[in-house]
């Protein structure tokens, strides 16, 4: 060893220090690396993402092999910088301590922080290019590897512990939410939104997209047969809920379609009754997602939502559940929860209209968690029914009570001053 040149050991203690810096930044970007990229660039060919992924799908074995090698480069550099010292400060303790220590302070900022800092910024490139040194190594040096895995394996399961093979990197649908938030930038502004409402149709309920009872098109079999004519020839719904005498009682549903293909005197009653279908009632605290399965297996479109005591509350439909999906279909229906904008920047709203509707489309932030309609909202916050003209501030928002009917608030105006969308 007193024969080998300074110069030489100089070139030797450089070539560990980057090799450590190797092994470093190769550990910080193989566990930064986003996954599900790799796994979607592998399954298009690209050959280091698939080098990369068969090196993650082994974790265990990629890990050990790392520290393998960096244990070693990293003795190696303990030893050639205890050497270097000794030739330059022999007799010199101050010295060696000092040269020991600067050797140590270039392992850190060199090998340790400087590479990983980089990966972890650049943690895809770096993988990919650390991939393939990496795969032969671990082929070289897979006895040892297996022996250190081996060791590692029966600690464990003296811990009592278990390694999770299957789903260790799986996401809950709330991290696979935050996913989609944060991926925003990178998609159509309409698939991201879309994405989102998704993941909410399992904590919205039917009775908050619902067609309240009193705003529901029915036909009362009691009524006269022209008044009844009349009704199917000009309704806006292909399908009419039917009722006897009580608007509540709910006794079949009725296919418009089905009744324009008879002539109009063929048109009475017992027709009707013979062609309706029996109505198909749910709870109003089903969530939306649980009644789009339901939907489907039970091949309806339409359903009656039902109190705890059986009374009824609405109607939803397909469309109503898909709507909050994808955004709201071009209808002849007139418009229910219309929101008007008045010359003063101040908007007209229906006292029924649904608070998540009017947070969406406007932007707002009422509560959602008590009423389902601003109505609702306002009464509870009186505990009685206030007088037109009477004004309030719900959830940051100015209101103003311009018309009350039938025990209930029929227009309201709301003084908001950022409505971005009226859509």
């Amino acid at each position: 060893m007193e024969q080998i040149s300074l110069s030489y050991l100089y070139i030797a203690l450089a070539l560990c220090l980057a090799t450590s810096a190797f092994f470093s930044a190769a550990e910080t970007a193989m566990m930064a690396v986003n996954r599900y990229k790799i796994a979607s660039k592998a399954r298009q060919g690209h050959l280091a993402a698939a080098r990369t992924q068969k090196l993650l799908d082994q974790t265990d074995k990629l890990l050990s092999v790392i520290l393998i090698g960096n244990t070693l480069i990293n003795t190696a550099s303990a030893t050639l910088s205890t050497l270097i010292a000794s030739k330059l400060f022999a007799g010199n303790d101050f010295a060696l301590g000092v040269a020991t220590l600067l050797v140590a302070f270039s392992i850190l900022i060199f090998s340790e922080a400087t590479p990983k800092v980089l990966a972890a910024n650049y943690a895809e490139p770096f993988a990919y290019a650390a991939s393939y040194p990496l795969l032969i190594l671990l082929r070289i040096f897979y006895p040892a590897v297996w022996l250190v895995n081996l060791f590692v394996s029966a600690l464990i399961k003296i811990l009592r512990l278990k390694k999770n093979h299957n789903n260790q990197h799986a996401l809950s649908p709330e991290e696979l939410r935050l996913l989609v938030l944060e991926s925003g930038r990178y998609m159509e502004k309409k698939h991201h939104t879309i994405l989102l409402n998704l993941f909410e149709l399992a904590s919205i309920t039917v009775d908050d997209v619902m067609t309240p009872r009193h705003q529901i098109e029915s036909i009362d079999l009691d009524a006269p047969t022209d008044e009844i004519r009349k009704q199917i020839f000009t309704c806006h719904h292909t399908r009419l809920p039917v009722y006897s005498s009580n608007p509540d009682n709910i006794t079949g549903i009725l296919h418009i379609r089905k009744i324009l293909s008879l002539k109009e005197d063929e048109i009475n009653q017992v027709r009707l009754s013979e062609m309706m279908r029996p109505p198909y009632f749910i709870p109003s605290s089903t969530p939306l997602f649980t009644q789009l399965q339901n939907f489907q297996e039970n091949k309806r479109r339409m359903a009656v939502v039902v109190d705890e005591y059986g009374e009824m509350q609405g109607l939803v439909t397909l469309e109503d559940i898909l709507e909050q999906v994808i955004g709201e279909f071009t209808t002849n229906a007139p418009a229910q929860g219309k929101v008007l904008r008045q010359p003063d920047g101040s908007v007209l709203l229906d006292g029924a209209s649904s608070l998540r509707e009017l947070n969406r489309k406007l932007r707002l932030a009422f509560p959602v968690d008590g009423p389902k309609t601003l109505n609702g909202l306002i009464l509870e916050h009186f505990e009685d029914i206030p007088d037109a003209g009477t004004c309030l501030v719900l959830a940051g928002q100015r209101i103003e009570i311009v018309q009350t009917q039938d025990r209930s608030i029929r227009v309201i105006r709301l003084y908001a001053q950022d409505i971005k969308s009226l859509s």
